[in-house]
């Protein structure tokens, strides 16, 4: 009876808030190499993926080819649900671990482990995404009252800095979506899959190790978005590689993150 009651309580008190490490500031290049490392291993699971992400690149762009301020509201929104959008690559990289066998179904329904958790913060990235694309739709209004140029015009503005305070406004509104979506996602699916932890613990463990590890995090956040407009430019094939490279590495970022049980 007693070991049952231990049992009980053990079973509500729920997982341990996860214990968190400070790391090196030149992790990330470690977190790159046994990606490259797990791609090799599983290409065909692994470029699968890549090729979903170059495809959904491209629909966007197909989709609002005469609306670039959907697109890059869209594009952008694109590195806010990116953590979910990899979940299957974790999962990929989980089965190495555990000496199991590389194969596409599994890292498919991978969700279905903690399919609740998941749905809360899929909603959370969701809402935040929507906010940031309405956000981004008003400062294009706010700025072009007449008319929006087209992508040709739009480009040379970046690119030769004209239309300053427009740039220095929508990117500077960007990246605060975009710090707050990094801050609750870095570690948030690899603990929800690995431990089926909760939604919230995980977000928080997320923000933790983000303040842990400030100048880490930062690169590593530098390096993800590198490596995203690196696919971009190139008409999004790099995609297909690079997008399979960082998930991989983001399970290991989480892995040198945070201590195991």
């Amino acid at each position: 009876m007693s070991q049952s009651n231990n049992a009980k309580a053990e079973e509500e008190e729920g997982l341990p808030f996860p214990r968190l490490r400070d790391l090196k500031p030149g992790a990330p290049f470690g977190w790159l190499a046994r990606g490259l490392s797990d791609l090799k291993w599983c290409p065909i699971p692994s470029l699968f993926y890549g090729f979903c992400f170059a495809g959904m690149g491209l629909l966007v762009t197909f989709v609002f080819e005469h609306a670039y301020e959907y697109t890059m509201a869209v594009t952008s929104g694109f590195l806010l649900l990116g953590p979910f959008l990899a979940m299957g690559l974790y999962e990929i990289s989980r089965r190495r671990e555990l000496g199991q066998s590389c194969a596409l179904g599994p890292s498919t329904i991978v969700w279905r482990r903690n399919a609740g958790n998941i749905g809360i913060f899929a909603v959370v990235l969701g809402v935040l995404f929507l906010v940031w694309a309405r956000a981004s739709l008003v400062i294009f209004a706010l700025f072009y009252t007449t008319e929006v140029p087209n992508l040709t015009g739009f480009l040379s503005q970046i690119v030769k800095l004209e239309n300053i305070e427009f740039l220095a406004v929508y990117f500077g509104v960007g990246l605060v979506f975009a710090a707050i979506a990094f801050g609750v996602s870095v570690v948030s699916i690899p603990l929800m899959l690995d431990r089926n932890q909760d939604a919230i613990t995980s977000m928080l463990a997320s923000i933790g190790c983000l303040f842990r590890n400030p100048g880490t995090l930062l690169l590593w956040a530098i390096i993800i978005v590198a490596m995203t407009l690196i696919g971009f430019v190139t008409f999004h094939l790099g995609l297909v590689f690079l997008m399979p490279l960082v998930g991989h590495a983001t399970w290991h970022a989480y892995r040198d993150l945070v201590e195991p049980l």
